[in-house]
């Protein structure tokens, strides 16, 4: 796997990887596929705020997955606290890359001088929940029934780390 700083180019295979997290599990409580517009802006977005979007790469070329930090709330008092994402490509999960990306956004973080990374998890997602307390991150809050999707209520639990 070859570690990357994503750019433009990479959009198309970032959406395809969010729009597949849309349509198939609940890691997004969205509906609707992000469309192209959608993402260019949500680039716009991560480079006028000076934020990470790391990208591994397949030997064969594929975005395997990527990650993610930006602004936790927009109010000024939040300015060091970060909610960060991580993604992988259905076809590479499994593999650890999400263990590498959190540790590599981690190091991000603290060169940027972050204070507090806070991850938001669907509180079925055990994987998820498993690699944020492995790292360090503690449970922090529990939200309940505050999503609807696939004809079910969802609860969202909160882990944090102070980095």
């Amino acid at each position: 796997m070859k570690w990357i700083s994503c750019s433009p180019e990479h959009l198309e295979a970032i959406r395809a990887i969010f729009n597949e997290a849309i349509e198939n599990s609940t890691a997004l409580y969205e509906y609707e596929p992000r469309s192209v517009a959608f993402m260019e802006a949500w680039w716009e977005a991560k480079q006028k705020g000076g934020y990470p979007v790391l990208g591994a790469v397949s030997g064969d070329g594929v975005l395997a997955g990527f990650a993610t930090y930006g602004p936790f709330r927009p109010h000024p008092a939040y300015q060091h606290t970060v909610e960060h994402s991580i993604y992988v490509e259905s076809h590479f999960r499994g593999q650890g890359l999400g263990k590498l990306f959190l540790e590599r956004l981690i190091a991000m973080a603290q060169a940027q001088g972050v204070h507090a990374m806070i991850g938001v998890i669907d509180a079925e997602n055990a994987a998820s929940i498993r690699l944020h307390e492995r790292q360090g991150f503690v449970r922090s809050g529990h939200l309940r029934e505050v999503g609807y999707k696939f004809g079910r209520w969802l609860d969202v639990v909160l882990y944090q780390r102070v980095v």
